[in-house]
């Protein structure tokens, strides 16, 4: 019997509705299951691609087992199990404080290959591999077949170029791509052209930072013109030049752009009028260019601008009056440029605005002049001011203290001339925590009360200039500040005497300069173990420390630079020194130590400056000290050291100043100094007891500003090869890196023995072979040596003419030819030396007249020419017509005369008193005329008796 249930229209709907509500609740309960396990195709593709990587760190050490959803950096679809996502950006950190190039290099994944299994990967829309080092391959072509990616990140940092070589065209392919950064600091990436960026219409992220563009031509920004979505663009480091920036353009099509960042690039323009119809502009870098035209003027018109920086571009005028148009900036930097007029007027620009939000202002070397204005205050919601470098005077003004107390975190008025006290209501700037005074001239003192509610300071930097230095005030000893530094500068402020009880409290330290802080008596070890760990700079010099060193240094993973110069330390160094991986710099110059240096040098894998000049140090030049080829600067000048230059040194590649005077080296100038390491600069080798010939290797040093040979015992002559070393010949060098005054050179200049810092001495031009057994000419070649400053060859053998061309130095200030036997004229020549200041020609053989000419005439101490008894003229007497020297001429006439007289004289008198006697006397007439009859007849008999003889003969 067939059943037939009948169903009325309103039943019927209702069912319907009812089924409908079924299937949509299945539809939803199976789109909400998550998948958990990933493709077995897209997991082998992971494995084939980690085969190729390198991971000390063990980051892929997950990446086992078949659930790769879960893997390290991987992440897949919720619903079709995909892999989407594969992150494996290295995290260390890019910052400055905390950068250890050892720890970054174990974080990064290693490999010079990406695999090609990555196409496995068909739905991967996320692929960063950025901060890792991939050797400077190229971007593989297939990543443009990955067309599902609307991310992909390839930067590097820092130094390290993870991919190079020219973007592949194929990037183009990838449609869909929101996020494209390739960019890098140093990158080694370069492009042609851009024609497959315009294809990529959905970019909205662009960083092609390092890539070089120069061969693009004014393409660039055509291409990136066809990017309607655009939200931000960085092009820093592109080598951009001047002709690829068109002023105007007819259309613009990328008018949602909020981030333009075209800094360090090469480009000399007015500004593109193209910028200012991007009103949407939020962010403006256009830094390290060059730039003409209005000052500020044009960015006013930016109304929506937070954050504009124009370092170094070389700006010069007025700020502009904007009336409140730039109340959103956050951020202004204009370092480097030339502001006339000062900023109080554009400061008054914010007090129109409802609510100012600047909350960074850095004006470095601005040339501002005066007081600092107290409108400053102003800007309630001010985090950093740099103000340093400039010409600032006064005190700070109390309104910008009270006014900025609860915001202000960094103050930088390092490098002015402030010249009042340091007020005590610094104290109240809570929030600080980076507080830099260094390089003024503040006077007074330092009390409890300038610290006093400073709890988040973690860097203060203090020194005056002032002959009286500031003193550290402190009522109560045992007082201990309330924050925790990481960083303190103090130069030129009485800490001392001994290690107060605050400094000791400060055990975080990262970064120690105390200098001329009067700080005596040892240095405390609980303290330096408590700092040991995390300290990187430790610069003690200029006090009254004694001791032995007290350090274990087997306890300090990353000291980079120890300078304990100018103190009293005695005792040895330490060979735990050497156990220092991380240490580049050691300043111990100017103690009282003695004994040998540590035998341990192999252990140094990256030391670069040594100076332990001025001290009692004795024994030989280890050779290990060769085995560190880092080794840039050696310093042992003014020890007790012995023996032979060590061979072991020319393994140094790098080794560019070697100073070993003033101690007791024998031997010669090893052949391997030129020849088979040419890069010195500086080569001080006096006061030793070298001896054998100057080589002529030492001409194969292309670099060397300074050489020093004085005071030794070397022979034979000066090699004419001399006109080889390119620094002494060429202007375009400019003199060796500098790196700070950390160095103190001692050349003789001028006649006397002066100290220079590196920073004056690395323009210095010496030779200086004075003092030894040279004999010969002085090379004719000598006279090319045209950026030669100091030339003494005094106290030698010397012979022969002073080349006649020694005018061709025309930056000659000393020339000391003393004591030699030079002959011949003095060069007419000599008189164009313009910044001749110091001659010394005295104790040679010279003769006729000394050549006249302005700066000559300045030189008028008649004892630059003594000892050349046949020169003439000025400062000494006058020449005759010939050119001899007319006093001479005068004492020969004089001699002559007195000659003719004598023999007169003695004529006159010895005949008259024989002739006359004869004359006056008649008996004694008579005997002389009989005397000589009897000598007639003897002298007629003896030749009569003669002549018989030999006639009987024959």
């Amino acid at each position: 019997m067939d059943i037939y249930v009948y169903f009325n229209p309103i039943s019927r709907l209702i069912l319907h509705f009812l089924l409908l509500l079924f299937l949509a609740s299945s539809c939803l309960n199976n789109s909400s299951v998550v998948v958990e396990s990933c493709m077995e195709e897209e997991r082998r593709a992971l494995l084939s691609f980690k085969q190729d990587l390198i991971d000390p760190s063990g980051k892929l050490s997950s990446w086992a087992g078949h659930e790769c959803c879960q893997w390290t950096g991987i992440s897949c679809n919720n619903r079709t199990g995909h892999v989407a996502t594969v992150d494996l950006r290295n995290t260390y950190p890019d910052t400055t404080s905390k950068w250890n190039t050892t720890e970054y290099e174990e974080s990064c994944l290693w490999g010079k290959l990406i695999n090609p299994s990555l196409l496995g990967l068909k739905h991967l829309s996320y692929l960063d591999l950025s901060s890792n080092d991939f050797q400077g391959i190229h971007i593989p072509k297939f990543i443009g077949e990955l067309t599902s990616l609307r991310y992909l990140n390839f930067s590097s940092i820092r130094y390290l170029n993870s991919v190079a070589g020219e973007i592949p065209s194929s990037l183009g392919n990838l449609s869909n791509l929101n996020y494209l950064d390739l960019g890098s600091s140093y990158s080694s990436l370069s492009s042609k052209n851009l024609n497959w960026l315009s294809h990529l219409s959905s970019l909205k992220y662009l960083n092609l930072g390092g890539v070089n563009l120069s061969s693009t031509g004014v393409s660039w920004l055509h291409e990136v013109n066809m990017l309607p979505s655009l939200l931000e663009l960085h092009l820093s480091s592109c080598k951009i030049g001047e002709n690829q920036l068109p002023l105007s353009m007819p259309t613009i099509n990328f008018t949602s752009l909020l981030v333009l960042d075209m800094s360090w690039n090469s480009i000399n323009f007015s500004y593109p009028k193209w910028i200012f119809n991007l009103t949407s502009l939020t962010k403006v870098d256009l830094s390290w260019n060059s730039v003409s035209g209005p000052f500020l003027d044009e960015f006013v018109r930016l109304k929506s601008l937070e954050h504009l920086d124009l370092r170094r571009v070389g700006l010069k005028g007025q700020f502009p009056k904007f009336s409140g148009n730039l109340c959103r900036l956050k951020s202004l930097s204009l370092a480097w440029s030339q502001i006339d007029g000062g900023i109080e007027e554009f400061l008054s620009g914010f007090s129109n605005c409802s609510f100012n939000r600047m909350e960074s202002l850095d004006l470095y070397d601005c040339g501002l002049v005066g007081k600092l204005p107290s409108s400053l205050g102003m800007l309630r919601s001010l985090q950093h001011l740099d103000l340093s470098n400039n010409s600032f005077w006064g005190s700070i003004p109390e309104f910008i203290i009270s006014n900025l107390s609860s915001s202000l975190k960094t103050l930088d008025l390092r490098d002015n001339i402030f010249n009042c006290s340091i007020p005590q209501s610094l104290g109240k700037l809570s929030q600080l925590v980076s507080l830099d005074l260094s390089y003024n001239s503040w006077e007074g003192n330092l009390t409890q009360a300038h610290f006093i509610n400073l709890t988040k300071l973690e860097s203060f930097a203090v020194s005056t200039a002032q002959p009286v230095p500031i003193i550290f005030n402190l009522i109560d000893y045992e007082w201990i500040p309330p924050f925790k530094l990481h960083h303190i500068e103090m130069h030129n402020c009485r800490v001392g005497p001994g290690f107060p009880v605050w400094l000791q409290s400060q055990t975080e330290l990262v970064w120690v300069s105390l200098t001329n802080a009067g700080i005596s008596g040892p240095i405390p070890e609980e303290w330096v173990s408590k700092i040991s760990s995390q300290i990187q700079w430790l610069d003690l010099s200029s006090n009254q420390i004694s001791g032995k060193l007290p350090f274990r240094f087997n306890s300090f993973p990353n000291l980079e630079s120890i300078v304990l110069s100018h103190n009293q330390f005695d005792g040895t160094i330490p060979s735990s020194i050497c156990s220092i991986q991380s240490l580049y710099e050691l300043a111990l110059n100017n103690n009282q130590l003695s004994g040998e240096f540590p035998k341990e040098w192999s252990l140094w894998s990256g030391i670069d400056i040594v100076d332990v000049s001025n001290n009692n140090m004795s024994g030989n030049i280890p050779s290990s000290m060769g085995i560190p080829s880092s080794l840039g600067i050696l310093k042992t000048d003014n020890n007790h050291f012995s023996g032979e230059i060590p061979s072991a040194l020319q393994n140094c590649s790098f080794l560019e100043r070697l100073y070993l005077g003033g101690n007791k080296f024998t031997g010669s100038i090893p052949s391997w100094i030129g020849s088979k390491l040419s890069t010195f600069t500086v080569l001080q080798l006096q006061s030793n007891s070298l001896s054998g010939h100057i080589p002529h290797h030492l001409c194969s040093l292309p670099s060397l500003q300074i050489l020093d040979l004085s005071h030794n015992r070397f022979s034979g002559t000066i090699p004419n090869c001399l006109n080889k070393l390119t620094s002494l010949i060429s202007s375009s060098y400019g003199g060796w890196d500098y790196f700070g005054d950390f160095e103190v050179i001692t050349v003789t200049v001028k006649g006397r023995a002066s100290e220079y810092l590196e920073n004056n001495a690395r323009l210095l031009t010496i030779i200086d072979f004075s003092h030894n057994d040279l004999e010969g000419e002085i090379p004719e070649e000598i006279s090319s040596l045209v950026q030669l400053a100091t030339l003494n060859l005094s106290i030698n053998q010397l012979s022969g003419n002073i080349p006649s061309r020694i005018g061709n130095l025309h930056l000659l200030e000393t020339l000391d030819l003393s004591q030699n036997q030079l002959s011949g004229q003095i060069p007419q020549s000599l008189a164009s030396l313009t910044f001749l200041s110091h001659l010394n020609l005295s104790c040679n053989n010279l003769t006729g007249r000394i050549p006249s000419g302005n700066q000559l005439q300045t030189l008028d101490d008649s004892s630059i020419y003594e000892g050349n008894p046949s020169l003439c003229g000025f400062p000494l007497s006058n020449c005759t017509e010939d050119g001899g020297n007319m006093h001479q001429t005068h004492e020969a006439d004089d001699e002559k005369l007195g000659l003719y007289t004598s023999a007169v004289l003695g004529f006159i008198i010895g005949f008259w008193s024989v002739c006359g006697t004869l004359i006056l006397k008649k008996s004694w007439r008579y005997a002389y005329f009989k005397f000589f009859d009897h000598i007639k007849e003897k002298v007629a008999l003896a030749i009569a008796l003669k002549v018989a003889r030999l006639k009987a003969r024959q």
